[in-house]
């Protein structure tokens, strides 16, 4: 019959050990009134207690530092350090030692050894250390293969291998929206929650535009010394607690002028995450490329470069249209005005604006009026390709603030 071979005795003890930083001791106060039983008690019991904060008894936060009793969380963008030691529990000289140090991750295995030659000798009671170190890049299931093989003195090779298992949880949640502009402009609101169960310090929360945009950080208020953070001086995030960031980005002027490349363009860039967390442990998460959708400008694009805050009541004024070739075509275009119950355009309705080839656009200065006061809409424009006796027409272009100049009675 089969008989089990005995588990073989092997020469060297392997020890893994996951490097953590020690985190604050928390007691659990037990109070009472002065009237009860126990009286002055357990207060007197807190106070000679040497590992609460002297004056603060009560509180659940104490001032020793306690070392982890066990594996705890990792998350993603951390740093996770190990120390591995291989141990000589033999009386006799071991040879030919070598210790590979694997991670195996739901995509790919990573080798983390810092030296992959084998040490010639090992005598009794002696060891050899190790210290991995890797940023975790995936969330899940990550396994450390710690694989030791070695040449005993009578020339016998064995080898063997211990697995340690551990979850890589998300840190944060983040979340965007992007807004685009009458402009070019593309304005984005990143949402970001701590979803883990510790505050985190917030170091570096940067947008890395693409290679045709300019960022500005709409996070700070101007003051008399320079700029201040809107969460103020320190930007701690609480578990569960979410806060917004903005930024604007602009074309840059090599594609601000080119209509057909900025109105293809969907990648934005990337948010580039930097906190820290306990006693300084750092982590970091770059999203990847962040896509908006494509802005459908149509054949022909018309925005305003030019148009006051606020006009007087029935005084002419003037604004600056752009005019945009969005197609793939050239166009022959007219320009007509057609008056609104409470704007009225000064100039010649029907004129020719000629030709205007793929990509390029014109700057069109024209003047109007407004009848009526209060809060009024730029509307009644109308151009008409004569190649493909086309029309496009063009209402709510704008809005603009009508006062009395008698009364100064703004809308």
């Amino acid at each position: 019959m089969d008989v089990n071979p005995a588990k073989q005795e092997h020469l060297l003890a392997l020890k893994v050990m996951r490097l953590t930083k020690p985190t604050l001791f928390t007691n659990l106060p037990v109070t009472c009134e002065d009237r009860d039983l126990p009286g002055d008690l357990f207060s007197q019991l807190m106070r000679e207690d040497p590992s609460t904060i002297k004056g603060a008894e009560t509180l659940m936060l104490g001032e020793m530092l306690t070392l982890p009793q066990n594996f705890g969380n990792i998350f993603l963008g951390e740093t996770f350090s190990s120390y591995i030691s291989v141990h000589n529990d033999s009386n006799q000289v071991v040879k030919d030692i070598l210790v590979k140090a694997d991670l195996q991750t739901s995509s790919q295995r990573l080798n983390l050894s810092a030296s992959n030659s084998a040490v010639a000798e090992l005598k009794p009671e002696c060891c050899i250390d190790d210290v991995i170190h890797h940023e975790v890049k995936e969330i899940g299931t990550h396994i450390l293969v710690c694989a030791v093989s070695y040449t005993t003195q009578y020339a016998e090779k064995l080898y063997f291998r211990k697995f340690f298992k551990f979850q890589v949880l998300k840190p944060l949640d983040v979340k965007t929206k992007f807004y685009n502009a009458e402009t070019d402009e593309v304005f984005l609101e990143a949402q970001i929650q701590n979803i883990t169960t510790s505050p985190m310090f917030m170091e570096k929360v940067s947008l890395e535009p693409s290679m045709m945009y300019n960022v500005t950080e709409l996070n700070t208020v101007t003051s008399g010394d320079g700029g201040e953070s809107t969460f103020g001086k320190m930007s701690y995030l609480q578990p569960m607690d979410t806060r917004q960031y903005l930024y604007c980005l602009k074309p840059k002027p090599e594609y601000a002028e080119k209509a057909g490349v900025i109105k293809g363009v969907t990648v934005i860039g990337k948010l580039d995450i930097v906190w820290k967390t306990n006693l300084g442990e750092r982590g970091r998460l770059q999203t990847s490329q962040l896509q908006r959708m494509a802005p459908g400008y149509g054949d022909i694009r018309l925005s305003l470069e030019m148009i006051p805050d606020t006009v007087n009541l029935e005084e002419p004024f003037d604004i600056i249209c752009k005019i945009t070739n969005c197609s793939e075509r050239t166009m022959d275009l007219v320009l007509e005005m057609c008056n609104t119950r409470s704007i009225h355009w000064c100039g010649v309705s029907g004129r020719q604006l000629g030709k205007l080839s793929p990509g390029a656009f014109l700057s069109l200065p024209l003047t109007l009026l407004s009848s009526v006061q209060g809060l009024q809409s730029i509307s009644g424009l109308r151009l008409t390709d004569t190649f493909l006796k086309r029309t496009y027409e063009y209402d709510d272009i704008a809005q603009v603030c009508v006062v009395c100049p008698y009364t100064n009675n703004e809308c």
